[in-house]
């Protein structure tokens, strides 16, 4: 059994020009003289590499590896530096690892540098020490009007108890209103890493517009839809009885109005990209919405969705009839409907993923184990964990951890 005494830990630090093989041939020297690695990490900045290996050897045979070592660099043409590291700062660094991890992620059309400022002062104020950094979008252009519909998303991997995790989320929701970029913050345990339902509000959120305005439209009764649809904002009447309010004013509207408008739907920034990420990536996804069952059925169509619950209007000799067929579906509904889904699917309800816009949403945003809230009214951006309001629909893939280099189109 090894002395203590003769054991030596060793961090090394490479730096220089990328390229194919750096990694190989230092972990081949470390591996001929039959070094332990404790801990490795890399990164690639620009085509500019920075590369950390913690080994420990012995102190016979330290020496040759970091002769080696020096030579195989220079024959390589990048830097290499050797810092010793003793038992005790190792062990105390190997005590730390049962601590939390969290991980935030900031995104936007743009990031400044006084972004990360914000965010990494709350870090550090709630005495959090930042494991790593990586960014999950492509090249950030030059100038702001390159790409109008550009995105910036970098993610940080934390860990530590924060000191006050509310009074954090707070900040960063203050930070986010005043600079208009979005902030996440999410406990890094098992489930965020392998979500696997994501359910969305349709109208509004999957497309820009609320579907029943339109239908008004047609019926020449949008004045009338809109004010009952501000009085059930206002609270003054519930969503169950505006619903069936405004459904009445629709009594007569032919039905060819709705694939009229179903063909001319405004979908949302960023849902085919995310649609055909997750289903790519095996996710189910479904459409929970308190809108109408033909335009949802639309959208399953068109971009694959598994599930559809929405309202079905009742249509008689090809015209609405101004009632409605079976349940409505409210707020209260669709966190069941999220439940209900889950459980067929044998998914546990902390790797489920809610995104709506609408107060009727905060129950399903409640529910699963990630809600967001997407282009939301400030009082549903206080309430859900996690919000999007600077970027499209497939905004929510970075917060899965996805990367544009696994992103097609």
């Amino acid at each position: 059994m090894e002395e203590k005494s003769n054991i030596e830990l060793i961090l090394i630090n490479i730096s220089g020009d990328d390229r194919p093989g750096v990694t190989a041939a230092l972990t081949g020297i470390l591996a001929r003289h039959e070094a332990q690695i404790l801990d490795i990490g890399q990164a690639d900045i620009h085509h500019s590499l920075s590369l950390g290996i913690l080994f420990r050897t012995t102190a016979d045979r330290s020496g040759d590896i970091m002769k080696d070592m020096l030579f195989k660099c220079y024959e390589l043409n990048v830097k290499i530096r050797f810092t010793p590291v003793t038992i005790g700062d190792y062990e105390s660094w190997v005590s730390r690892q049962g601590k939390n991890r969290w991980i935030i992620t900031i995104l936007g059309r743009q990031l400044k540098a006084r972004h990360i400022a914000m965010v990494t002062d709350e870090i550090a104020r709630q005495q959090l020490n930042i494991d790593s950094i990586r960014r999950l979008t492509g090249r950030m252009p030059l100038r702001e009007n390159e790409e109008p519909q550009s995105k910036a998303c970098v993610e940080f991997s934390v860990r530590g108890n924060p000191l006050d995790v509310n009074a954090m989320r707070s900040r960063f929701l203050e930070i986010s209103q005043a600079e208009e970029f979005d902030i996440s913050l999410q406990e890094d345990n098992v489930f965020r890493r392998c979500r696997r339902l994501v359910c969305f509000d349709m109208d509004s959120t999957l497309i820009e517009t609320e579907v029943i305005d339109e239908l008004a439209d047609r019926a020449g009764v949008g004045p009338q839809v809109r004010e009952i649809t501000e009085s059930a904002m206002r609270g003054e009447i519930d969503f169950t009885e505006s619903f069936k309010r405004r459904v009445a004013l629709l009594k007569g509207l032919d039905e060819s109005v709705m694939r009229d408008i179903a063909e001319h739907l405004p979908v949302t920034e960023g849902v085919e990209r995310m649609m055909e990420v997750l289903k790519r990536t095996g996710y189910k996804t479904a459409i929970l919405s308190g809108g109408f069952t033909y335009f949802g059925n639309y959208l399953k169509q068109r971009f694959g969705f598994d599930y559809v619950y929405a309202n079905d209007l009742e249509i008689v000799d090809g015209k609405l009839t101004g009632r409605y067929v079976g349940d409505i579906v409210d707020g209260k509904r669709k966190a069941e409907l999220l439940r209900i889904i889950a459980q067929v699917e044998n998914i546990d309800i902390a790797q489920t993923i809610a995104v709506g816009d609408g107060a009727n949403d905060l129950p399903m945003l409640a529910t699963a184990g990630l809600g967001i809230a997407f282009h939301a009214k400030p009082k549903v951006k206080e309430t859900a964990r996690q919000s999007i309001s600077t970027i499209g629909l497939d905004g929510v893939l970075y917060f899965l951890g996805f990367k544009d280099s696994y992103i097609i189109g």
